[in-house]
């Protein structure tokens, strides 16, 4: 059985692992630059650079900086806009903080690659020292004994989980709207929807409450949160990041990402998280297929020469698409201006087959009963059966439940393989699209509509099923705001997203990198302003 960690057990198998070379240790020197970064951190917006270079230069400690995080939560999570984006706070934060101190100094700044980066992980991660709930209030209580393979991962690398964020019970929807930790409200305008089912991540990272975070993605439910509030979202290629330790959904479809304010902590986050777990077999797949980093590996200069396919059956015609359509214009013009060749075209066979992909339903109950015999016996939820005939979730996500759970040996029904046929189909028609056009990625709203406001059951007339349909990974990133209004001061956030073939992740990356830095578009939303 393997045990708990203690502070302690973290703080020295950290230093070991540093020392045996598990992962690559970064230095901090006192550049000129770094100094200029640290004189002037400031801790909304911060990045993992402006970070350490603070670190670095002694203007900054690791306990300053939760602190300063833990106070925003307290200003704008429960009071203030009251996004509801947490459901729990790690009570050990700044026992944790104190720790990477002594760490830093001890190592002489020789740390691992994300030392002190406070994270917030949606709750449905495993952690071995915070409950994890689904957000639902049956599973409150809820206490793992280890954490998720990812969350092992991050504080090996030297981050600090800061908490747990509220998302759309059981990620079964997208509106983040749960039992325990009721309906989280989108920053960039309090009467909407941050999207889901990491909204709460979503909202979380866009009014600057932690650096990373951390979502699920079954249907775009990583993408989803990125584009409603101004982040970049990835869900990589299936394979490449390990789902063990999460509670699931399909294990088809269900794949885990970076939710992030910049596209290179993005990439940096994706660094720590790819790799193979023996838990989760799909990983085997992706031995190899990393680059030695992520983030280095971006290009600001991406877009020049790039062919970039603008597929036009992913957009809206009518009046209600046309504030995503006008910003998603303006996308296409920046990466032209940036040396992109734009190819629009249409791919009828999604529209034909998109309906039949979602294998989830068949899925859920055999995915759910191994996750809680997982947990063991003494957790207050031992069996998806029990976790039903509780009837504690939000009615329409019971609903939902009940439906998953009435499928018997939903593997072996004759519609999920068709289902699992139908998969096959589109990653072939995409495929042969690709190389038919020469193109280098795909480009397309995550939504064709503005985010739904609150009281919506559906988050309507999304496109993450040409992602989560193929199993290809797909970027998403701050495309534009909408016209101002007086809910929304400066807009409502609209995501673009770029889909390439398999692992090819360095390459998408460097495309919204090189968008991103070209446009800069990111900004914080007026409703949690910094604290004096």
């Amino acid at each position: 059985m393997k045990l708990r960690h203690t502070m302690n057990d973290i703080f020295f198998l950290s230093a070991a692992l540093l020392a045996a070379g598990a992962w690559p240790s970064t230095v901090y020197p006192a550049t000129g630059e770094n100094m200029k970064q640290a004189k002037s951190f400031v801790v909304e917006e911060a990045t993992i650079d402006s970070i350490h270079a603070a670190l670095a230069n002694g203007t900054l400690t690791c306990t300053e900086l939760v602190k300063k995080y833990l106070a925003r939560i307290e200003a704008y999570d429960k009071q203030g806009p009251a996004l509801r984006a947490i459901i729990t706070v790690n009570p050990a934060a700044l026992t944790i903080a104190a720790r990477l101190d002594q760490q830093y100094k001890h190592n002489k700044g020789r740390v691992g690659p994300l030392h002190c980066i406070p994270v917030i992980l949606k709750d449905n991660y495993n952690t071995h020292d915070m409950p994890t709930s689904g957000g639902n209030v049956a599973m409150k209580n809820s206490a793992p004994a280890a954490d998720a393979f990812t969350v092992d991962n991050l504080r090996k690398a030297g981050a600090l989980i800061l908490a747990k964020a509220n998302l759309q019970e059981f990620a079964r929807g997208g509106t983040s709207i749960s039992s325990l930790g009721g309906q989280v409200l989108n920053p960039y305008d309090l009467t909407r929807t941050p999207g889901g089912s990491s909204g709460g991540t979503g909202a979380a990272i866009a009014a600057n409450f932690a650096v990373l975070g951390l979502g699920s993605d079954t249907g775009q439910s990583v993408r989803s949160p990125a584009s409603a509030n101004n982040l970049v979202g990835i869900r990589p290629t299936r394979g490449l990041v390990s789902r063990a330790g999460v509670i699931p959904n399909s294990y088809t479809q269900d794949e885990l990402g970076p939710i992030t304010r910049t596209v290179k902590d993005a990439a940096r986050l994706l660094d720590v998280m790819a790799g193979y777990d023996p838990k989760d077999p799909i990983t085997a797949f992706g031995i190899g297929k990393p680059p030695a980093s992520y983030a280095a590996g971006l290009k600001a200069n991406a877009l020049r020469g790039a062919h970039i396919g603008v597929m036009t059956n992913l957009y809206g015609k009518d009046e209600r698409h046309a504030e995503v359509n006008k910003v998603m214009e303006q996308v296409i013009k920046t990466m032209q201006a940036k040396g992109a060749t734009i190819i629009r075209f249409t791919l009828p066979e999604y529209d034909a087959i998109a309906p039949t992909l979602a294998t989830s339903q068949w899925e859920a109950r055999t995915v759910m009963d191994k996750y809680f015999a997982d947990l063991g016996p003494a957790a207050p939820v031992t069996s998806f059966r029990q976790l039903v005939d509780t009837k504690t979730a939000a009615p329409y996500i019971q609903k939902a439940l009940e439906a998953e759970i009435a499928i018997d040996d939903g593997m072996n029904n004759p519609t999920y393989k068709d289902r699992t046929l139908s998969r096959d189909k589109l990653r072939l028609a995409v495929s042969a699209k690709m190389a038919e056009l020469k193109l280098d990625a795909i480009l397309y709203p995550l939504q064709k509509i503005l985010v739904v406001p609150v009281g919506q059951e559906e988050q309507p007339e999304r496109n993450g099923t040409l992602s989560n349909g193929t199993g290809f990974p797909a970027v998403t990133f701050p495309g534009g705001f909408s016209t101002p209004s007086t809910t929304a001061p400066l807009g409502i956030p609209v995501g673009a997203e770029l889909l390439g073939r398999d692992y090819s992740e360095p390459l998408l990356l460097s495309l919204a990198y090189s968008f991103e830095q070209a446009a800069k578009i990111r900004k914080a939303p007026a409703s949690a302003p910094g604290l004096r």
